[in-house]
């Protein structure tokens, strides 16, 4: 084994590098399997595929291919996916079967150049938060073993932590990808409901269920996410969602953050300061922060457990509790077998509060470009979970419970360690089809933090964000003024489902004036000759025709709307001003944007 194939991280910026050198992936799945013996953690795989198998796979690659995005990057499966080479387990041994071929997304995934590796060990049918939930050994925390690793998705999460795959699927119904990868300093990407098929995945609740992703970077995450997303019209609840390259993300996003009485850590003052410092990271970056009281989002993670979801657990395996009863663990069966105290009725009710609860939780987006949480209040040790199985799991779902039941998508991001030494981590929240917005800052926050590559002590590589451009049919919007994020005016935007894109500067050929008159939020960019301009600041945001319609038939005399020609080579629609309207107003173009003119107006 050569030294650059022992010391390579595993992320896949190095890995494309090697590739492009001339690594062989034959190197690469011979040290992943030198990496699993020699981590001599039995806990982490339930069944790993023979390595002369891998091989083949990596043989059929045939010579590197740049355009097959995970082109020899192995990964791992959670075993309640199925992949065909290998047994399904769910974690339940007598519950096993051979499945006649691959789950939807790990077909995408292979299709895509990735190397299965094996199936990875979690909490028993996906009932559970902190991973050690099941009848094999308990995959070792990354960082701490006296700690709980996290679940459902334990073994996925451990895996990439420790470097011996690039990244892993898990699923998420509950905050089962995103608590075990800020248990290990991993991102933890949990999309959009449907945006992954879960066709051949082993339900939990099949309404809520996600198909997630664990990676060392946010970035990373994304790369697999965007291959492997797609609609499925085999999978009833499968929809299309938009997957664009990963965006710029607004230069001042409006983050809410729960207020003081929603900030909850169970007495851990590390905690506390560790998501505080999380925060600073955020205002650091541009953010404009504000607190929300998340009442109504705890009153909807309540329904999750306290309410009749858990009887659609029990539909996924009551077939199975029939034919063998006793084969589950005890704290699985008691979870589970609470389905028998609810009625028909007692659905038809929670579905109404639900109904209530995203109405009264629906504003909060009106507001805010995401909402940033603690992914996990505190962690919880082995022996906490020993001396109560119940307590310390429900409340490592504080922050997550609440997301699928509201159709949100979110992210778990790496961030500033606790005072111990052992990770912390937060999680972006945002509504259906935000994931590239989410994972734009979180690639960033993530960045700022500058904490290493899960438990690998690698350091994070660069960072590279490629501008997004609209889909059809949406038209681009230029904005110089108060419709620029966080000021006074972007709810025209938001309103309308305008989607942000990216930042970009002009061409040196505008100059900027703010015009007299009205409240100070009236901008004027005038096109002028060339030489004789500026560079200015400006956001891009997408729109549907009818939202732009409806947009520029609002816009006052003497602004109206032509073309702008951005540095980044694009032309979007963008305001423009009347020439005879800036006659006495003020010239603002050194400035270099009316952002950085209204803090000093300030």
């Amino acid at each position: 084994m050569i030294a650059s194939v022992v010391d390579l991280n595993f992320d896949l910026a190095s890995l494309r590098q090697a590739y492009a050198e001339g690594l062989s992936p034959a190197d690469i799945v011979r040290e992943v399997y030198r990496r699993i013996t020699n981590i001599d953690d039995p806990g982490i795989f339930i069944s790993l595929l023979d390595e002369r198998k891998a091989l083949n796979y990596a043989a059929a690659l045939g010579p590197y291919d740049a355009t097959r995005p995970l082109w020899g990057v192995p990964f791992a499966i959670k075993d309640n996916i199925d992949f065909a080479d290998l047994p399904t387990t769910a974690a339940c041994p007598d519950f096993a079967y051979t499945p006649s071929e691959h789950a939807h997304a790990v077909a995408r995934l292979i299709a895509a150049g990735a190397i299965p590796i094996g199936k990875t060990n979690l909490d028993q049918f996906a009932t559970g938060l902190v991973g050690v939930r099941s009848p094999y050994p308990i995959p070792r925390n990354s960082f701490d073993a006296a700690m709980v690793p996290g679940g459902s998705s334990s073994g996925s999460a451990v895996a990439v932590a420790q470097g011996l795959v690039t990244f892993a699927l898990g699923t998420d119904t509950a905050g089962s990808g995103r608590v075990p990868a800020s248990l290990n300093n991993l991102a933890g990407l949990k999309p959009t409901l449907g945006a992954i098929s879960t066709r051949g995945v082993v339900p939990a609740c099949r309404t809520l269920d996600c198909v997630s992703i664990f990676a060392l970077t946010v970035a990373d995450a994304f790369d697999v996410f965007t291959a492997m997303a797609g609609f499925d019209a085999q999978d009833s609840y499968s929809r299309p969602t938009p997957i664009g390259p990963l965006t710029s993300p607004p230069s001042a996003p409006r983050l809410a953050i729960p207020d003081a009485q929603s900030r909850l850590f169970g007495g851990d003052t590390l905690s506390e300061k560790a998501f505080m410092r999380a925060v600073e990271d955020a205002v650091a970056l541009g953010a404009i922060v504000h607190e929300i009281d998340l009442t109504p989002f705890f009153d909807t993670a309540r329904l999750l457990y306290e309410g009749p979801w858990v009887a659609e657990r029990h539909h996924a395996v009551r077939d199975f509790i029939t034919r063998a009863p006793g084969a589950m663990l005890a704290v699985t069966a008691g979870i589970i077998g609470n389905a028998s105290k609810f009625s028909a009725t007692d659905m038809f009710g929670a579905l109404y509060r639900l109904a209530e609860l995203r109405r009264s939780t629906a504003p909060t987006w009106q507001n805010c470009d995401m909402l940033m949480v603690p992914t996990y209040p505190r962690p919880r040790s082995v022996a906490d979970l020993q001396a109560d199985p119940i307590a310390p799991n429900s409340e490592l779902g504080t922050y997550t419970n609440f997301v699928n039941l509201l159709d949100l998508c979110a992210l778990a991001v790496p961030s500033r360690f606790r005072d111990d030494g052992f990770p912390s981590g937060v999680t972006l929240i945002g509504p259906a089809g935000q994931d590239g917005a989410l994972a734009a800052f979180g690639a960033r926050l993530q960045t700022h933090s500058g904490q290493p590559l899960g438990a690998t002590r690698a350091p994070q590589p660069p960072l590279a964000l490629p501008a997004i451009r609209a889909l059809p049919p949406e038209i681009e919007l230029c904005v110089v003024g108060a419709h620029l994020s966080g000021m006074a005016l972007n709810g025209e935007l938001t309103t309308r489902g305008a989607r942000f894109l990216r930042t970009a500067k002009t061409m040196p050929d505008y100059r900027l004036f703010a015009l007299p008159g009205g409240p100070p939020y009236r901008p004027g960019l005038l096109r002028v000759e060339a030489g004789e301009g500026h560079a200015i600041e400006t956001e891009v945001w997408a729109l549907t025709p009818e939202a732009f319609g409806s947009f520029v038939d609002g816009v006052p005399a003497p602004l109206g709307i032509g073309t702008t020609l951005l540095a980044d080579g694009t032309r979007p629609k963008g305001f423009i001003v009347e020439s005879e309207a800036t006659r006495d107003a003020r010239d603002i173009s050194h400035y270099g944007g009316w952002r950085a003119y209204m803090q000093e107006m300030v």
